[in-house]
């Protein structure tokens, strides 16, 4: 009997992992690991679809951009990573270089997202700084000021590019430009540097790509976020271009992670009706995503109530406070302004 059982078991929790969540996250850097996707992806948002960068002159590099933040008294350390960044060694059209391209899969909308995109190109900048530094040494006739720089006058660091792929079905209604998330009077913006983040959105991108797996990739997830087109209409649409285009699995994959859809791993076991079980899926995520949405928003409000009564409980300041919540939550100022003056409120009465 006890053997029986944990047969039963076993077998439950086989079944249980034919269906699974798939992160978004994990799926998009899996995907986009790839040399001749991210090749292609970056052809596409920067020339237009002009083969520039080449596959093959592609080499993974860290995504670990962590950083430590030295003050006179104290340091601190900042743990980030990437989603996937890589070297390109050389070109044949500009002569030999090297360029870092990162890219940062996006499924929902951040408001402070050229400020992060700023703080990750500035880390691999520091961490590119630190590598030079550390085997400096000052020589016979070394100058002062490299000495103090750690950086000779003629050390260059690798420029960096970072797009921004978002896959959200709503447009993106936040700022692109770092001058887009601040208040600037008239008279001094001028003189206050901005920063720019390249934003291309799944749901309607413009993008000429020639990699069948991003073509099938965009063109699926152009379906299925399009809300002009009723969800059945898109789901059967969706099935037929998969079924003339033969589809491969791993694209499947990433549209269900990337619509947060679960999927039948036992539909890709049996050779059939991937696409079908997919989008049927799909479908029944679409009916219920109001459920889901207003779970989601008790869960973010959780988590904010959390965060100030650990705050007003330690006496931080209300602004150190609001920082911490747009910071943890990507949400905005006057997001986070509002729980704070709604869970604030209910600990002082």
């Amino acid at each position: 009997p006890n053997s029986t059982r944990g047969q039963e078991q076993k077998g439950t929790q086989t079944m249980a992992k034919k269906t699974q969540q798939l992160s978004p996250d994990i799926v998009a850097k899996n995907y986009w690991k790839d040399n001749g996707r991210f090749a292609d992806f970056f052809n596409a948002a920067l020339f237009g679809g002009k083969q520039v960068i080449l596959p093959e002159e592609l080499e993974d590099s860290d995504t670990d951009v962590s950083t430590v933040l030295e003050k006179k008294q104290y340091a601190e350390t900042t743990k980030e990573f990437r989603d996937n960044i890589k070297i390109r060694k050389k070109s044949t059209a500009f002569g030999a270089e090297l360029a870092m391209v990162g890219l940062e899969s996006q499924q929902h909308v951040h408001y402070a997202m050229p400020m992060r995109v700023m703080g990750y190109d500035y880390a691999t900048y520091k961490k590119q700084y630190q590598g030079l530094a550390a085997g400096y040494q000052k020589g016979p006739g070394g100058k002062s000021s490299e000495f103090l720089s750690k950086m000779k006058k003629g050390d260059k660091l690798i420029p960096v590019i970072t797009a921004v792929l978002y896959y959200g079905e709503e447009p993106w209604d936040g700022a692109t430009t770092l001058h887009g998330m601040l208040d600037i009077p008239e008279e001094l913006a001028g003189y206050v540097n901005d920063y720019k983040m390249l934003l291309v959105e799944a749901r309607e991108h413009g993008l000429v790509f020639h990699n069948k797996s991003n073509i099938d990739f965009f063109h699926l997830l152009g379906i299925l976020l399009d809300r002009g087109i009723p969800r059945e209409e898109a789901k059967e649409k969706a099935i037929r271009y998969s079924e003339e285009h033969n589809t491969s699995k791993d694209v499947v994959m990433t549209v269900a992670g990337a619509t947060n859809t679960k999927i039948d791993y036992s539909a890709f076991e049996k050779g059939d009706g991937k696409m079908c079980t997919l989008f049927e899926e799909i479908a029944r995520t679409s009916e219920s995503k109001g459920r889901l949405e207003g779970r989601a928003e008790g869960r973010l409000e959780g988590r904010a109530e959390e965060i100030i009564s650990m705050g007003l409980e330690s006496n931080f300041p209300e602004n150190s406070i609001l920082e911490t919540l747009q910071n943890r939550l990507g949400i905005t100022l006057q997001k986070a302004t509002e729980y704070f003056r709604r869970f604030a409120g209910q600990r002082i009465q």
